[in-house]
C-alpha cells in the first residue's frame, strides 16, 4: 500500500546522512514508493481545531552534501496524511512538549511514531525508573544533601541533565572531586529540572550499547566505545560504532520492558546498556540503526516499516 508519509523534524539540510535514522527510514520509504513531505516543529499549525503544517514534497538520496530536494511549499492539513514520523531531537522543552499535544490530535487516524501522547508522558530519563532493579543505583534530584549522601555511599558518579541529550553536559565526578561544588552550582543556575545522578560504571570504557526495540521486541544493537579522552561514549561525541551479539542480560532486559512499550505504542526505541545495566529508555527520536546495518546487522529501517504496514492493516 502506497502512503503518504510526514516527516517532522530538525532541519533536513544539517544532518549528517551517513549515521542518521530519520535519514534511513525516509530511504526506505522512499523505496517502498510512499510520497514523503517534510517540514520543521515551527512549521506547525493549530487553527480552529485542526492541524496544519507548511510542507515541502521531499525526495531523498543516498549521496553526501546532494541528499535531498525540497518541492514547492504548501499549507496542509495534517490529517491528509497517512504516516507521521515524529523525529526531531531534543530537548525536551515546552515546545516539544507542545507539538506532541498536536499531533496527539491526529494519532491513530493519522499514525503517529511514536505515539506523541506517550513520548510526552515517557521522558527517556524518567521512564526508565520504572525498571529500578534493571538499573545502576540512581537518583533524580536538585537537592545537595542527596547528591552528597549519594555519592558518599557509591563513590564516583555520574551527573547529567534530566532532559539532556546527546552526552550533552554528562559529567563523571569522582570521590575527590574538589569541582563538586562549582559543577552543583553551575547545574543549579542552568536547569531548573532536577537532574540524574548515577553510580559511575567503569566498563563504560568498554562501550555503551545501544540496543534497538521494534513494538517491543529486540531488532539490533551496536556497541559505541568512547574516546581513550572522553566520558561519553554518543557517537555525536566521537564514540566508535562496534559490531555486537545480544547477551543474556539484554535479552531479559528487552523482555521485561518489551510490553511496556508496546502498550504504549512506542514503536521505535533505543535502550542504552553498560555492563548489563539499563541507563536509559530514547524514545523521541532514537538513533543507531544505520550504523547497525553498516556493521553487518538488519535493516532496521525496513522492519519499522513492516512494522507501520501492520499497525495500519495495509
Amino acid at each position: 500500500m502506497k502512503y503518504r508519509v510526514a516527516v517532522q523534524m530538525d532541519p533536513i539540510d544539517r544532518i549528517n546522512i551517513r549515521g542518521d535514522s530519520t535519514f534511513a527510514l525516509l530511504l526506505e520509504a522512499q523505496a517502498r514508493g510512499h510520497d514523503l513531505a517534510y517540514y520543521t516543529p515551527e512549521r506547525l499549525i493549530l487553527r480552529d481545531g485542526d492541524i496544519f503544517a507548511r510542507t515541502n514534497p521531499l525526495s531523498v538520496r543516498d549521496e553526501p552534501g546532494n541528499h535531498f530536494t525540497l518541492g514547492e511549499e504548501r499549507r496542509e492539513a495534517l490529517s491528509s496524511y497517512d504516516v507521521i514520523l515524529m523525529r526531531q531531537d531534543p530537548p525536551f522543552d515546552l515546545g516539544y512538549i507542545t507539538a506532541t499535544h498536536l499531533l496527539e490530535r491526529l494519532h491513530p487516524k493519522t499514525f503517529v511514531v511514536n505515539d506523541p501522547a506517550h513520548v510526552r508522558n515517557a521522558p527517556e530519563k524518567v521512564f526508565v525508573t520504572e525498571f529500578p532493579d534493571l538499573m545502576p543505583p540512581t537518583l533524580v534530584t536538585r537537592d545537595r544533601a542527596e547528591i552528597q549522601a549519594f555519592r558518599a555511599e557509591h563513590g564516583d558518579i555520574v551527573m547529567k541533565p534530566l532532559y539532556g541529550h546527546g552526552g550533552g553536559a554528562v559529567f563523571r565526578v569522582t570521590t575527590d572531586d574538589l569541582n563538586f561544588g562549582s559543577l552543583y552550582d553551575m547545574f543549579s543556575v542552568t536547569y531548573r529540572e532536577p537532574w540524574v545522578i548515577q553510580k559511575f560504571l567503569p566498563a563504560v570504557a568498554k562501550g555503551d550499547k545501544r540496543v534497538i526495540l521494534v513494538d517491543g521486541v529486540f531488532a539490533g544493537a551496536v556497541n559505541r566505545v568512547p574516546a581513550a579522552d572522553d566520558l561519553r561514549s554518543n557517537m555525536v561525541r566521537g564514540g566508535a560504532a562496534q559490531a555486537t551479539e545480544q547477551t543474556p542480560r539484554e535479552r531479559e532486559i528487552c523482555e521485561r520492558i518489551g510490553p511496556a512499550l508496546r502498550a504504549r505504542g512506542l514503536l521505535f526505541v533505543g535502550i542504552d546498556v553498560i555492563d548489563g545495566y539499563l541507563t536509559e529508555i530514547n524514545v523521541t527520536s532514537p538513533t543507531g540503526i544505520r550504523a547497525i546495518k553498516n556493521l553487518g546487522g538488519p535493516d532496521i529501517a525496513a522492519l519499522i516499516w513492516d512494522t507501520i504496514g501492520k499497525k495500519r492493516g495495509g
